[in-house]
């Protein structure tokens, strides 16, 4: 049998096998950051009786918005939007988390309160473009670096999400600290030149993120709270001076802190909305980090039926997640169990849209493949 389908305990949960749905951003939400009524399909379709979806990335706050119809969790509309699609997936008997995002200086002015700047840890523009609230592309804004007395504001969305998040109806919360975005931001120092509580050293650069740990732990139990890095990955024109040193100790302080698990992106893919790869990154972050966290990792990132059974077999990953191929494939776990062909996700339509490319891909059932052998 093989290991991916073969059950887990992550926390209290007990996971049937180890395909995860992870966070896909799909840019199908209303201009007010309410999920579609189109996301309750989408998902539900998408779940398995014990099978974990990380639902898509999901702004804290306005400031926090950096791509045109994202969903939101700061509104009671968007509580209730949300409401209806968990309601769908957990009717389905799936695992529901909800990642919580703050982009940081990738946002764009045309998203913030009165055109404020977006903010970041320092006044940094990135190299690269921006969407603006329209769709379009501009290059990047230089963002306004955050006051200190401004950061707790930050900290406190975080926290008033988790809530929000439980009143939606997840299961589980996964903090946002990858693919260069706030978190990110302030963890590495080409992006982080501050030089008060929240720069410097290693431990000062980690901060803000132990610190909206500490606020979402106020609402849920470590075990219902996840985090997503991304080691030696450049999205988001992002990198560190010694990314070894940096996310060793990053990962040590999550392990000792017993959250329910690190999700791991490895570097050496592209990744979603931006195109930037990281040719000097290892060949394998979770190979190189595994010994520092003891909780669940989950990885992400090119895996393959042969890698993700290599990955379980040597306990560099207990769970994969898989994102194009479940865009593409609303039943990958089945199709992964019985070795069927997969369905190739249609990149016009992976991010905007309506029902094309989002719910209407075939499952093995409707399209008469033999799935008896």
């Amino acid at each position: 049998m093989k290991k991916l389908f073969t059950p887990f305990m992550l926390g209290s949960y007990r996971l049937t096998h180890r395909v995860v749905m992870p966070p896909l951003t799909r840019m199908r939400a209303g201009t007010d950051g309410v999920a579609s009524p189109l996301a309750a399909t989408y998902y539900s379709q998408r779940a398995t009786e014990g099978g974990l979806i990380i639902a898509e990335a999901s702004q804290i706050s306005q400031q926090g918005q950096g791509y045109p119809h994202t969903p939101g969790i700061y509104t009671q509309n968007q509580i209730a939007g949300w409401k209806i699609v968990t309601e769908a997936v957990k009717s389905q008997g799936a695992i529901f988390f909800l990642q919580l995002w703050h982009v940081g200086r990738i946002s764009h002015s045309s998203f913030q309160k009165d055109g404020a700047l977006p903010v970041a840890p320092s006044a940094i523009q990135p190299a690269g473009n921006a969407f603006t609230s329209t769709g379009q592309r501009v290059s990047f804004e230089t963002p306004r670096a955050l006051e200190l007395n401004e950061i707790q504001q930050i900290v406190d969305d975080y926290r008033r999400a988790a809530e929000n998040a439980k009143q939606a109806g997840f299961h589980g919360i996964e903090i946002h600290a990858a693919n260069g975005y706030l978190l990110q931001q302030f963890l590495e120092d080409k992006t982080n030149h501050r030089n008060d509580r929240y720069g410097g050293s290693i431990e000062n650069r980690a901060r803000l993120l132990f610190e909206v740990l500490d606020a979402v732990l106020e609402v849920w139990p470590n075990d219902r709270v996840g985090v997503r890095l991304s080691p030696f990955n450049d999205v988001g024109d992002i990198s560190d001076s010694d990314p070894l040193e940096l996310y060793t100790h990053v990962i040590k302080v999550l392990s000792a802190r017993g959250i329910g698990y690190l999700h791991l992106i490895e570097p050496q893919v592209r990744s979603g909305l931006v195109e930037d790869m990281n040719h000097e990154a290892p060949p394998s972050v979770a190979t190189l980090f595994r010994p520092h966290f003891s909780g669940p990792l989950i990885v992400s990132g090119g895996f393959d039926a042969d890698t993700t059974e290599q990955a379980l077999a040597a306990g560099t990953a207990d769970l994969v997640a898989f994102g194009r191929a479940f865009i593409a494939n609303p039943d990958l776990p089945k199709r992964l169990e019985l070795g069927a062909p997969l369905n190739v996700p249609d990149k016009s339509t992976i991010y905007g849209g309506a029902e094309r490319g989002y719910t209407d891909y075939p499952r093995i059932d409707e399209i008469g493949v033999n799935t008896s052998e």
